[in-house]
């Protein structure tokens, strides 16, 4: 049995929304572009988006989603996906599906930002407030848990990557930055609210200013150190000090939150390099930011 992607096509998406959602079956489908990998995106009409996971894992996201999504938007000072349709298998598609509505905007690019440091208080605020939230019966939030979780991973990757001589990672610096991160002080207050997936292709701007932040399917409590994301895969160095100055974070904190944001790269690049060209210029950007740091 195959365990790569579900092949999904536009007729495919129409015969789900036609059998499920009648009132939007005249509406136009449209593949859109996305260097995501859980899921495939649609857009239907001019209001709407279809997500239908790609692989199994990601049914868990999408009710995770499903669930939390309405709890949380009246929390947050930044638009969130809205679930409007809760699509089920059907058309020889094995999986839950949704239907959301359309939240315009960009993903910002690192190295390309109009408003760096009005973004990075931005994005402050809203990790911020995630953090603020106290919902009861939170799960726990992918990557999630302290750097020793992904010891094995993570060197298992650096050693991926020396065998890589064209990517030119300096693997020993890296493994130095890994092991400072392990020897940090772990988290010792209550598991915080997290969104877990701050990548640039979970952020939407328009005019340089975060207008709205998706895929909330790695979302739950743990670690803060696991939102701060965007200071090493989006943000310069100047805006990148406003962003941990806003949050207050120290530097246990701060250490493992780099060491995270280093690993999912390292992990990313050598999977990526040949068949995701976004993951794999964002996992670049990454670790060439993390290792200039110092």
């Amino acid at each position: 049995m195959s365990t790569g992607p579900r092949p999904i096509d536009d007729g495919l998406v129409r015969r789900l929304i036609a059998r499920q959602f009648p009132q939007w079956a005249g509406l136009a489908v449209e593949r859109f572009p996305s260097g995501g990998t859980v899921n495939a995106v649609y857009r239907l009409g001019d209001t709407m988006v279809v997500r239908l996971p790609l692989v199994k894992g990601g049914v868990a996201d999408l009710a995770r989603e499903r669930e939390w999504l309405p709890r949380l938007a009246p929390l947050l000072p930044t638009a969130i996906p809205e679930v409007l349709g809760a699509g089920e298998p059907a058309e020889g598609y094995p999986w839950p599906w949704s239907v959301y509505r359309w939240l315009a905007g960009e993903n910002p690019e690192a190295g390309a930002l109009s408003e760096p440091v009005p973004l990075a208080g931005d994005l402050a605020r809203f990790v911020t407030a995630m953090r603020g939230i106290a919902l009861p019966g939170a799960p726990r939030a992918h990557r999630s848990g302290p750097p020793a979780s992904l010891d094995a991973a993570t060197r298992a990757a650096i050693e991926r990557l020396r065998g890589i001589p064209r990517e030119a990672v300096d693997c020993d610096a890296a493994t130095a930055v890994w092991e400072d991160a392990l020897r940090a002080p772990g988290w010792d207050g209550p598991p915080v609210w997290l969104h877990a997936d701050l990548m640039p292709g979970n952020l939407l701007v328009a005019g340089g200013r975060l207008t709205s932040v998706i895929d909330f399917g790695c979302a739950g409590v743990g670690d803060p150190a696991c939102d701060l994301f965007p200071a090493w895969n989006l943000l310069p160095a100047g805006a990148r000090e406003v962003f941990r100055d806003a949050l207050g974070v120290d530097d246990a904190t701060w250490t493992r939150g780099r060491a995270r944001t280093l690993s999912q790269a390292l992990i990313a690049l050598p999977h990526y390099r040949s068949t995701n060209p976004a993951m794999a210029r964002n996992a670049r950007h990454v670790i060439r930011t993390v290792l200039e740091e110092g």
